[in-house]
């Protein structure tokens, strides 16, 4: 079953809100079998509003709005959903006593704009708004429904949720749809897509693949349709499975799990402590741990050495080391991680020292040249990288590589 999404609002057009509803909408209505075909946005004015309506009513049974329910007069969804249904404006009661205990203790009075809040379309079923003071509106059409809903996330996501979702499922869904990710490293997409060409040609008609690449990572994404979810999940399982067999070494994870997350996990798990030293990555290796809500019983802390002089003085790195290696090197990142490891008393470490450009490239070592070293108290491995061109990209590439690489090295015991 297809679903459209429209979203409505000037500010989402020009850039100054963006629009999280749709991303947060298609993965939700996906869990119960729903994909999102088509995304619209819109502006606040009545023409583009009903053009807009007229084709994905034409085009999709499940059209669902967000935005322009607001009090003010640049609110105009309400009006443009009457003229559309050929209806009018009535008070509805039972929305103006969600308006008057949602404004209690938080306004003085209530003025025309809180209570025309209450106003709603006479051809449509009002599903009252817990969090707010828009009504959701659920209007029906020759071919299934119309939802107009607020922009506000929460209050949308609260509706959806509670009550669109389950009402939508209910009534248009007859497919299981599952989804698994998996997610992949260091290993370009070509050069995958040419590996698992067999795999693919092996997979049940109903099971498609998507390929979806990021800095240094693919997520591939199986798709299982039919109607028996328990087939469903043992065909996807058992593909899996057999991927393993061919990049079984380059799996860091699953559908949401976060690199960063499961290495804490695992860190905790071990009652070890972590900490980094960072050059090229300025940080962001310490920003991906701190992200992780707990990750204060397992990060000792960091240190962003970015000169020479705090890698000697905070790492303890020898001058005569920088001088006769130079700060990009192997011997060099691994007395960083071994020195954050001394100076911070982790059990573990990890740290950086890259080109992370635009300039400051040579011939020997061009920019996205980026040397990371994983220590313990006594021992110490390191890897030579070149993550190509695009500072932001290297910092975030040399950050995800320290943490997939060093789950793995722990779970496979060589460090």
């Amino acid at each position: 079953m297809q679903a459209e999404i429209i979203t409505i609002g000037d500010e989402l057009l020009i850039g100054q809100v963006v629009d999280t509803n749709s991303a947060w909408m298609g993965r939700e209505l996906n869990k119960v079998g729903i994909t999102v075909h088509r995304i619209s946005s819109v502006s606040d004015t009545e023409e583009d509003i009903l053009a807009i309506l007229k084709e994905a009513v034409s085009r999709t049974p499940i059209v669902l709005i967000t935005g322009g329910l607001g009090p003010t007069r640049d609110d105009i969804t309400k009006a443009a959903l009457c003229k559309f249904f050929n209806t009018r404006l009535v008070f509805n009661e039972e929305v103006y006593s969600d308006v008057e205990n949602f404004l209690k203790n938080r306004v003085h009075r209530i003025n025309t704009m809180n209570r025309d809040q209450a106003m709603v379309p006479e051809a449509c079923t009002v599903i009252r708004n817990k969090i707010g003071t828009a009504p959701i509106m659920w209007f029906r059409t020759s071919k299934g429904v119309v939802v107009s809903m607020p922009g506000v996330p929460s209050e949308m996501k609260d509706a959806m949720q509670s009550s669109i979702i389950p009402r939508i499922a209910n009534e248009f869904v007859s497919e299981v749809l599952i989804h698994k990710t998996v997610h992949i490293f260091d290993i370009p997409e070509a050069m995958l897509a040419e590996r698992l060409s067999g795999w693919e040609d092996e997979l049940a008609a109903n099971i498609k693949v998507a390929y979806l690449p990021q800095a240094g990572k693919i997520r591939l994404r199986l798709s299982g349709k039919g109607n028996d979810r328990d087939k469903l999940e043992r065909l996807i399982n058992e593909a899996i499975d057999k991927l393993f067999v061919i990049v079984g070494d380059n799996i860091f994870g699953f559908d949401e799990q976060l690199a960063e997350a499961e290495l804490i996990k695992l860190l905790r798990n071990k009652a070890a402590t972590i900490s980094c030293a960072e050059s090229c990555s300025g940080g962001y290796l310490s920003h991906l741990f701190t992200s992780v809500p707990g990750a204060s019983d397992v990060f000792a802390g960091g240190i962003v050495a970015y000169s020479n002089k705090v890698k000697e003085e905070q790492l303890e790195v020898a001058h005569s080391l920088i001088e006769q290696e130079g700060a990009v090197s192997k011997a060099v990142v691994e007395a960083m991680a071994l020195g954050a490891c001394k100076v911070l008393h982790s059990d573990y470490a990890i740290a950086t020292s890259g080109i992370a450009g635009p300039s400051g490239g040579s011939s020997a070592k061009p920019v996205g040249t980026v040397w990371i070293a994983w220590a313990t108290k006594d021992k110490v491995v390191s890897r030579l990288f070149n993550f190509g061109d695009g500072r932001e990209r290297i910092i975030k590439r040399s950050g995800d590589a320290g943490v997939i690489l060093l789950k793995q090295m722990i779970e496979k015991k060589e460090l």
